[in-house]
């Protein structure tokens, strides 16, 4: 597989997790500006958030869990060349579940189907490293 094939899922999970950010920041300028909360309650660390700026911050946290696993294991396949058409099947039905599980928590929010694009997601993760570990212990 080329460099560029395996690495454009990367890309635009890292983009998503930039318009997370850029979008929560911009809702919690909004809730500083309206008077929602007090500077205070932020800088002594206590979570004084409104609820929209709060559910975009929690989904943008949401980035930084699961998806390390995928960028350490697409990092570990490039370096191992164990990165196949298989796998970079794989990796896009990763990020389009993230896409999805972030689509739903900063929409609707509803837990169950939330619940059901994470566990899509962590599943196709969990084939993603049992393959690479197979490959990599029986080179």
């Amino acid at each position: 597989m080329t460099i560029q094939s395996v690495l454009l899922p990367v890309f635009v999970l890292v983009l998503l997790t930039f318009i997370l950010l850029f979008w929560m920041g911009r809702e919690r300028v909004g809730a500083l500006t309206r008077g929602e909360l007090k500077p205070n309650a932020i800088a002594l660390g206590q979570d004084a958030w409104p609820k929209r700026p709060a559910q975009l911050s929690r989904s943008f946290q949401n980035q930084f869990e699961t998806p390390v696993l995928f960028y350490v294991l697409v990092a570990l396949a490039i370096i191992t060349k164990k990165d196949d058409f298989l796998f970079v099947v794989l990796e896009w039905l990763y990020v389009i579940s993230r896409i999805v599980h972030a689509g739903i928590h900063t929409t609707n929010n509803r837990i169950n189907l939330r619940f059901s694009a994470f566990a899509v997601g962590v599943g196709i993760l969990i084939v993603m490293w049992v393959i690479f570990a197979v490959r990599i212990l029986l080179s």
